[in-house]
């Protein structure tokens, strides 16, 4: 049976008691007797050299508690990797934020307040699988922060020719009825991503249909100039900021690149945030 105590440990790294533990009393590979003797010496070191000869004798002993307990490995790599992630994005944004970026906004129908602290920005395609999961986390992000945070879909394909550029018009000549239908329009867009792709124009067609939008002036509108000029904006506005996919986001001055998961994207509004009471 193994015995393990800490007298006067205090100076024993958290992260080293648990490592020991888990070796000790799962294990139970080292006489509780050598346990004894390294932890009332009160020193990593002496420890670290008991696990070190541990694993050079009994390197089955890592893999057994790894896969006795593979899902909190998991959960433990994943946050690592997350935490990494969140650092070098943090990083960036600090790097982002001297440098202002201006892109063109009017005309393009506005989601949240016109007076939010934070404004972001989506360079998105309709078509795009990682701008249909971005959507959501900027949903989220919205419900989150009510008035403090706003929304402009620009829009950025490769080809001008794409469903994914005729959606981008029927878009925004339903704003030009109606914004409130432009934006269940985008929703709906994204949410049936599948139906875009496999019914192409019809699905447009009918989407705005049952919004009650006036479908010969949506025809009309789609195709003039105003529309083709916004969408044009919106192709020189990426290429000025070099955006080479899609999904891509200024959060005011902050930039995000790809779906990033609702806590990461987060950091970057936060951060904005703050940058405004400054």
């Amino acid at each position: 049976m193994c015995t393990l105590t800490w007298s006067g440990a205090a100076r024993v790294a958290p992260w080293l008691k648990s490592l020991v533990f888990v070796l000790a009393l799962t294990v139970c590979a080292v006489p509780a007797s050598a346990w004894q003797k390294a932890t009332e010496q009160e020193t990593e070191g002496t420890i670290i050299k008991l696990l070190e000869k541990v694993l050079k004798d009994r390197p089955d002993i890592v893999m057994d508690v790894l896969r006795r307990n593979s899902e909190s490995v998991l959960d433990i790599a994943q946050q690592g990797s997350n935490q990494r992630r969140k650092r070098n994005l943090e990083a960036q944004w600090h790097e982002d934020a001297k440098t202002p970026k201006t892109v063109r906004t009017d005309g393009r129908p506005l989601l949240g307040s016109a007076d939010a602290k934070v404004r972001i920005v989506a360079f998105s395609d309709f078509t795009c699988h990682y701008c249909q999961q971005a959507s959501n986390v900027v949903a989220l992000l919205l419900k989150e922060y009510g008035q403090d945070v706003s929304f402009v879909f620009k829009n950025f394909t490769l080809e001008d020719k794409s469903i994914s550029a005729l959606a981008a018009q029927y878009y925004f000549a339903l704003s030009m009825q109606n914004e409130k239908w432009a934006w269940s329009f985008y929703t709906r867009l994204f949410a049936d991503r599948d139906r875009l792709l496999a019914e192409g124009e019809e699905f447009l067609k009918k989407t705005a249909a049952e919004l009650q939008a006036d479908m010969k002036r949506l025809q009309r509108d789609a195709c003039s100039k105003k529309v083709t000029d916004l969408l044009a904006e919106d192709q020189q506005d990426a290429q000025k900021l070099g955006v080479e996919g899609t999904p891509y986001f200024l959060v005011n001055n902050l930039v995000v690149r790809g779906a990033l998961p609702f806590d990461l994207f987060k950091g970057a509004v936060d951060m904005s945030l703050n940058q405004t009471k400054k």
